[in-house]
Order: C-alpha cells, then structure tokens, then sequence
C-alpha cells in the first residue's frame, strides 16, 4: 500500500535467466547474445548475493505490490503507466514469464476509482484489492505535504472486492464507513488481514476469505498496516507508526481527522494471528515498512532508509524474527521495496528504480533467490 506516494518523497528528496543459461550465453561468441548477458548482468548491483539471476518486468510508470498466485503462474500489480490508459493505480495481471517492455498487460479492475492491494485467492482465479470506485470514477487527489510535511491519503472510499481474472467484480467484502484496504491473504488460504478504520483508528483485522468472522487483531493508537502472514500461517508482519508523545498523539490524530497520516517514521511489529504475543521488531528508526516473511518463516524482508540520513535510497535488509542478524539486500541508489517470495521461494519479485535511463518510472524485477 501507499507505494507511489513513497516513491514520490523518495524521488523528491534527492526472462528468468538460469546461471547456466548465462554461463553458456557469456561463452558465445555471438554478440547479440553477448550484449543480452551484459544487460542482464548489469541489473543486479554488486553486494546482491541473493540474487542468482535478476530479470526485469516492466519498462515504464509506477509499477508495486505484485503478488504471487498460490500455483506461482502468475502475479498480480498494480501500474499507473499512462501508456496503459489508466490516470492512476490501476490492477493487471500477468505471467510469470510475461515481460511488457513492447506489450500491454490484461486490466484486472474496473479501470474507475483509484485501486491498491491486490492479491490472489486460493483457487488463482481470482483476486481480492480495494477500490475507490463506489466513491466516483475519477482518481481521488494526492495530497503529498500538510503543514510542510510528507503525507499519505487514507481514502474514505476504500473498500475491498473479489474480481475474477476477466475483471468481473462477484463480490464486496467491506462495506464499512470509512477507510478499507490493504489486504493479504494467507498461505493457508483461509484467512484475509486488512487495515480498517472502523474503530476510529487505523488498526489490522482478520475476516475469512468470505469475508465473515471479522476480528479486530491491533488496538493501540497509530498506523498499524501492510500486514502479511507468515508461510504457515500462524504469525502477522507488518509496518507501524505509533505516537507516543502528547505532541505526537495531538500531531497523529489531527492529521487522521482530514484523512492523512504521516508516514516518515515507522518500525516493523510481528505478532501472531490472532493479535497475541505483539512486540517491535525493528528499532532503526526512519522509514521501515513492506516487509515480507523470508521461506523459512524466521527471517522478515523489507524496505528501509534508516541508513539515510536524507531520506533516500530506500534499500531491501533482511532481519531474524527475534530482531537479530540484520543484512542488507540490495545495493540502489533511489528505491527499492515491495520484496514479495514466490510461494515456492525460489524467485523474489520487487520494484526497483534500477535500469529506468534517469528517469522516475518504478518497475518490477524479478530475482531468482539464493540465501
């Protein structure tokens, strides 16, 4: 969630190919194979020894948040590529093996409203994500600064969805006031997390993936968002930015009155499924958010820029579940997030500002992983 809004302060402060294929391809001597292995080669940064082979995806726009069918055959992301005909976030789906640097994804949502968080079912024929859409069918406004400060929207309008693969919405999850969004789904298959603000206060809930049995799973004051499950299913990660100070509440609940919220320090909570045993994971301070469970279930991926004192590069670390061992994974100069395993963990999909010529586009890559 809120990744165009990162990408923005971001920029504003400042082909699976298997080793062997490679290794037969650096032998050729046929240049046009010759320049492909260069090409390649040159995505991934030196110091990113989890990755084996790194392929890219996309070649324009805004492109997150794609996420693994549970067959690993697809994935689902959303795009803002204007070339595609969408005004903003828009969801599209995609092969495995799909490259769109020529081509055009199929459009999975209504093409109205604004979308975010789409992530597959069970059965990978269809897809749940939350829409602005029954609010009007143009793109709400991005409000980036209040006060001088960098800001996110939380959308009244969000409500989550079930659409099948030809774009059919067959059914409305949410249908609370206010804010509804950010929903994953476990790799069990049986339950949903999402971010509400039904309560008043923008805490995580668990519901079936029939959208019954609503659990409230976080109660204190703050953000609390990007929930993921962990591969068994019995532990929640997500992304935090709890007030502590009398400045601070004042600070947070006046921002979430017009809608906002203050996205620039946040740390990571792991808990289990059902809310208990919640501590904080990171302490690094700054922006520390989009993490996502390693294979093993005992390590968490996820975005940070606690080693930049200005704000940027936002790079992928790695981190134990008990909060030790911390490493980096990738090497970028601008950003890197939305780490997501495929459910096999061989392959590790995320966006990258690598490879764009300069200019702002985000794309996805995806990486064969090796620990």
């Amino acid at each position: 969630m809120k990744k165009t809004q990162l990408l923005v302060i971001a920029l504003l402060i400042s082909m699976n190919a298997c080793k062997d294929n490679l290794n037969e391809q650096q032998t050729s001597s046929n240049p046009e194979e010759l320049e492909v292995v260069s090409s390649q080669a040159s995505l991934i940064f030196p110091g990113e020894t989890n990755f084996k082979s790194l392929r890219q995806v996309t070649f324009g726009g805004d492109n997150a948040e794609a996420y693994w069918s549970f067959d690993d055959k697809h994935l689902v992301f959303q795009s803002n590529y204007d070339k595609w005909g969408v005004a903003c976030d828009q969801m599209f789906v995609m092969n495995v093996d799909d490259t769109f640097e020529n081509s055009q994804p199929p459009m999975v949502s209504t093409g109205l409203g604004r979308t975010t968080c789409a992530y597959f079912l069970p059965d990978n024929q269809h897809i749940v994500y939350a829409s602005t859409h029954l609010g009007g069918g143009s793109c709400p406004e991005v409000p980036l600064r209040e006060n001088g400060n960098y800001v996110w929207p939380i959308y009244d309008t969000y409500d989550i969805f079930v659409a099948d693969l030809q774009g059919n919405i067959v059914k409305q999850l949410t249908n609370e006031p206010g804010y509804d969004a950010e929903a994953t789904v476990s790799p069990k298959g049986d339950k949903i997390v999402f971010t509400s603000m039904r309560s008043g206060d923008l805490e995580l809930y668990t519901m079936n993936i029939d959208g019954s049995d609503v659990k409230q799973i976080t109660n204190e004051l703050g953000y609390d968002g990007g929930a993921f499950f962990s591969p068994d299913g019995s532990k929640l990660i997500f992304r935090s930015s709890r007030p502590k100070t009398e400045p601070e509440v004042k600070k947070y609940k006046d921002l979430l009155a017009k809608g906002l919220v203050e996205p620039t320090d946040m740390e990571l909570y792991i808990c289990n499924a059902d809310g208990s045993d919640l501590r904080q994971l990171t302490f690094l301070g700054n922006a520390n958010w989009s993490p996502f469970f390693h294979p093993s279930g005992e390590k968490i991926l996820f975005s940070s820029n606690f080693e930049a004192p200005m704000g940027f590069p936002f790079n992928l670390y790695m981190i134990d579940i008990d909060g030790k061992n911390l490493k980096r994974v990738t090497y970028g100069k601008t950003f890197e997030a939305f780490p997501v395993f495929s459910n096999d963990g061989k392959y590790l999909v995320f966006s990258s500002n690598r490879n764009n010529g300069g200019t702002r586009d985000t794309n996805l890559f995806i990486a064969e992983w090796q620990d």
